[in-house]
């Protein structure tokens, strides 16, 4: 007779396994769109506590565009474009101005597209709260 244990736990990725995929996705995503001078100003890595031994991890780069007197929205369109290349992302927020959240259920993580000023990409991201480990 063969006896298998299976564990009640969650299924799906840690926060560290996730915050390496939100680190790809936006790296590639900076690849695919041709953007100069990309700069990362959260390196993530580390688990950012949720509580109940559950944490996320985050990640943001920004770049410049060839064309500088190109506005944010516009930059933040491109982007949106070029993710689609990158991974399948759902808009989850988007008020035809301003930032555009989106999210990936499979991966669980989340982008935000907000481009700050005139030829300025700003791209973050971070996981949903996932076990630690």
């Amino acid at each position: 007779m063969l006896l298998t244990v299976t564990g009640c736990g969650e299924s799906g990725p840690t926060a560290a396994q996730a915050g390496e995929t939100l680190k790809t996705h936006i790296t590639k995503l900076m690849e695919k769109s041709h953007v100069l001078d990309v700069r990362i100003t959260d390196p993530g890595g580390r688990d950012v506590s949720c509580g109940d031994g559950r944490a996320k991890r985050t990640f943001a780069a920004t770049a410049r565009d060839a064309a500088p007197q190109r506005g944010p929205d516009t930059l933040n369109d491109f982007l949106l474009g070029a993710l689609s290349r990158v991974a399948d992302y759902r808009i989850v927020e988007d008020h035809g101005r301003g930032p555009i959240r989106l999210a990936n259920d499979e991966y669980k993580t989340v982008i935000i597209l907000e481009s700050p000023t005139n030829g300025q990409y700003g791209v973050r991201g971070e996981t949903e709260c996932l076990p630690s480990s």
